[in-house]
């Protein structure tokens, strides 16, 4: 698979505000960029989740640096200042095979009872091909949109810990083949998620990250998770409990895949607990021509959202035992 300032806000908390069933979609919600604050019962709605992937879509190709990844940031960050979030950016330039890009991570902050954050991540640029073009449908938009509806959701939730959303732009290598340039040291993939931990080192912010989850190619209708083997242990444990509770064997299975490297990598290198939830081998589908909207369903999105959402008491209760 797969600036100083900057490190100010992460010391501070502070947030900038930016100028800027499984088979088949749903009907359109009404207008998703004029939705009201969520009730403290809002569930996950899948009928919005697809909307915003299909949106993203529509934009066609949205390789980082490109002038259709800036119309997807401004997407993203319309629809969470519609449901009354704000926006704050982490821009930076990184060095790649092909020359310096701008890339931009988004992220905004739901504040809890403590200030220690549990990270909710995804990328949304897609893969750079020059033969075809590649329109992410699951890599990366379903990533995209789930992250919009999650932040509606936990928005009108009371939590014990506070919950970051994290855009991270820059996850595709440059290249074709996820290590055919770059180096141990400088690897041509991972950018934003990279960055993201070198600031937080940078404002000496590490600490008060406790858990991170990456949603990564999770919209594919036939949707199958294996339990990264990479990722956190009892992290998987406990998101995989909640879909045995919830009935979602069949797309969480009880399996082992590996997935090499990815978002959480930086994280996990940084001993912060992170899992990847991510159906690589089961999508024929990724960096084809053919990650379109007839291979995704709003209702994967739905499964993954609703598991995740039922695991996070219990990922805050096995954090509160060790945080004084």
């Amino acid at each position: 698979m797969k600036r100083i300032l900057v490190a100010a806000l992460f010391a501070s908390g502070a947030l900038v505000g930016a100028d800027q069933g499984t088979g088949g979609a749903p009907p359109k919600p009404a207008a998703p960029a004029a939705a009201q604050p969520a009730a403290q019962t809002a569930s996950f709605d899948a009928s919005r989740a697809w909307e915003h992937l299909r949106q993203m879509v529509s934009l066609g190709p949205r390789p980082s640096g490109s002038a259709a990844i800036k119309m997807t940031q401004a997407y993203i960050t319309r629809q969470l200042s519609g449901i009354g979030l704000t926006v704050q950016e982490q821009k930076f330039t990184a060095t790649t095979p092909i020359g310096p890009i701008e890339m931009n991570n988004l992220m905004v902050r739901l504040p809890g009872r403590r200030p220690d954050r549990i990270l909710l991540t995804g990328h949304y640029d897609t893969k750079r091909f020059s033969d075809f073009a590649f329109v992410g449908a699951s890599d990366a938009a379903s990533s995209a949109a789930i992250l919009i509806e999650l932040a509606r959701v936990l928005k009108g939730r009371t939590h014990e810990f506070t919950y970051e959303l994290v855009w991270f732009d820059g996850e595709e290598a440059v290249c074709r083949e996820w290590s055919e340039c770059g180096t141990s040291d400088s690897p041509d993939n991972t950018y934003g998620s990279r960055y993201y931990v070198q600031s937080a080192k940078k404002a000496n912010a590490l600490s008060s990250l406790k858990a991170m989850i990456l949603f990564d190619m999770i919209g594919a209708k036939d949707l199958k998770l294996k339990r990264d083997g990479s990722s956190t242990p009892w992290l998987v444990d406990l998101v995989w409990a909640a879909a045995k509770r919830l009935g979602q064997t069949s797309t969480f299975q009880d399996v082992r895949g590996d997935v090499g490297g990815d978002d959480h990598m930086a994280f996990m290198q940084a001993g912060i607990p992170s899992i990847d939830l991510i159906d690589l081998d089961d999508y024929p589908q990724w960096h084809t021509k053919d990650d379109d909207l007839a291979h995704v369903a709003a209702g994967s999105m739905k499964i993954v959202a609703d598991v995740v959402l039922a695991a996070l008491p219990d990922i805050e209760k096995r954090l509160m035992a060790r945080v004084p």
